[in-house]
């Protein structure tokens, strides 16, 4: 008994090395292109101090190490854990004990989200407190439409029409300045520590609800609550004056030597374990009162969860430091030597092979795309989610540049951009839908805040452009080409789809031959 006890305990350590290998080499396959990217970069029409290199290059190191580590947890813990609470939440058939605990999971995890501090620092015409509980709410509020919207099976589009409808006459009605921030803080505040227990607790929600639509009704949440950010900042646009604040850029740092290296990651370290360690703390609380009060795990099934908590704390905050530690300052570094050439147009077809190789290197998009492949059935694989994710980022950023370089309103490209990413959800499987305003909210995680907003900061500055109105916004961009590009996948399924009977159906030569034999 003894032995088969130790024997099976040497088989988990096994397969979970084994797991993690695949990861590591997940991670490389990520982080490589985009460094390669840099690299030649530096070696080619924008070449980088000495001390900003070797930042970068740790980063980079960090970042693999820190995905692949994240990844890994993430499907160890957070996964489980959102899919049980989602899952005990729904059995209990209490509607007001779901809305409440819904709401108030979404508020605290959005306080405590790191990305959200930037934001606010962003905005210095609205106090930073005032934008962190307004922005709080609002994702609070939607992630109980959101769950509600799966108990009662309401069709998505539907409601994200209703919504956007809602948002963009408040956007009407606000200073320009605030939109490009306003429109960035709904992919802020969906990021890689909240995305995949939003995701799961909607998974679970949705498998015990049941029904013919379990896949489709496990996707939407984080499409819903990235809408609740952008309400909150237009409505403090109506109140506060956006002159009434100055932005300041903020000076990057570079190492000047191997100590000032070390010193600078070290710092780094210690600052997001600290809030690594705040953002998922709410997350923890809420698991253990549920494992408390009603689940009642094996220790076994604990001593797991807790080995992927671990994994996903450490991979966090490698991963966090890496980007922006090392990773921020070569993107303002080169952005500014780019935008600085007589032929900065170049920009635009730079920034668009940045972005179609950066988004493989988001954390949260692994976890969506492997998520999406299981619920479907392998209908939507994780290699053509990447693909399109690609493609979309690639267009995101190339209209980015465009704005930097030519100072358009973002107005002009997100109203006929939605316009048809709503128009899309009637002509696609409700799936795609549900998946594509999803991945907006994830592909703008912390690559893009950390790496593209820099780059796009640094060009702006340049060119002699207003950076809150014209660099700022790229949040926006990317959050927003995703939803076109994997519906229009969608449409080619459907298309694919319908073709398909009918050339079953039409005989060949060989059958024809057959018939008249």
């Amino acid at each position: 008994m003894i032995f088969t006890f130790f024997d099976l305990r040497r088989k988990e350590a096994e397969n979970l090395k084994e797991k993690l290998k695949e990861k590591i080499h997940e991670s490389v396959q990520s982080v490589l292109p985009i460094t390669v990217i840099v690299l030649i970069l530096h070696l080619t029409i924008a070449p980088m101090e000495m001390g900003t290199l070797r930042m970068f290059a740790l980063g980079a190191v960090m970042l693999v190490v820190g995905m692949g580590l994240f990844t890994l947890g993430a499907d160890m813990a957070m996964m489980p854990m959102g899919e049980l609470t989602g899952a005990h939440l729904t059995k209990s058939r209490r509607l007001l004990l779901l809305t409440v605990t819904c709401f108030i999971m979404g508020f605290i995890i959005t306080v405590a989200e790191p990305d959200l501090q930037v934001l606010a620092d962003q905005v210095p015409a609205v106090p930073d407190l005032t934008l962190i509980l307004a922005v709080a709410l609002g994702v609070g509020a939607f992630l109980v439409v959101a769950i509600l919207r799966i108990v009662f099976q309401k069709k998505l589009n539907a409601l994200l029409i209703v919504f956007y409808v809602v948002l963009f006459i408040l956007a009407a009605f606000t200073s320009r300045d605030f939109l490009p921030v306003a429109f960035d803080s709904g992919g802020v505040t969906t990021g890689p520590i909240t995305v995949p227990f939003i995701m799961a607790l909607g998974v679970g929600v949705a498998t015990v609800r049941g029904g013919k639509n379990v896949g489709e009704d496990s996707f939407g949440l984080v499409a819903l609550c990235s809408i609740g950010p952008i309400l909150a900042v237009l409505v403090l646009g109506m109140f506060f004056d956006p002159t009434s604040g100055a932005y300041a850029a903020e000076i990057m740092p570079h190492a000047q030597d191997g100590w000032q290296l070390m010193s600078m990651f070290g710092h780094g370290l210690i600052e997001y374990a600290g809030e690594v360690g705040l953002a998922l703390s709410p997350i923890v609380a809420f698991f253990i009162v549920f494992q408390l009060l009603f689940l009642k795990l094996p220790v076994r099934r604990l001593l797991k969860l807790l080995v992927g908590l671990v994994y996903t704390i450490v991979g966090l905050v490698l991963f966090l430091t890496g980007v922006n530690v090392g990773f921020m300052p070569a993107g303002n570094y080169i952005g500014q030597v780019i935008g600085g050439l007589e032929f900065n147009w170049i920009l635009i077809p730079i920034g668009m092979i940045i972005g179609y190789y950066i988004v493989s290197a988001e954390p949260a998009v692994h976890v969506l795309n492997t998520q999406v492949e299981e619920m479907t059935d392998g209908a939507i694989t994780r290699r053509a989610m990447m693909y399109t994710l690609s493609i979309g980022m690639a267009v995101s950023v190339g209209l980015a540049m465009t704005r930097v370089l030519t100072g358009i309103s973002i107005w002009y490209l997100l109203v006929p951009g939605y316009a048809l990413a709503l128009g899309l959800s009637f002509f696609v499987p409700p799936v795609f839908t549900a998946v594509a305003f999803d991945s907006g909210g994830v592909a703008s995680g912390p690559m893009t805040a950390t790496f593209l907003l820099p780059f796009a900061m640094g060009a702006c500055q340049a060119v002699g452009g207003n950076i809150l109105t014209d660099a700022f916004g790229i949040v926006a961009m990317v959050a927003m080409t995703p939803l076109i590009a994997v519906q229009i996948m969608g449409l080619v399924y459907t298309i694919r789809q319908k073709r398909q009977p009918a050339a079953i159906d039409q005989p060949t030569e060989e059958d024809s031959e057959i018939i008249e034999l």
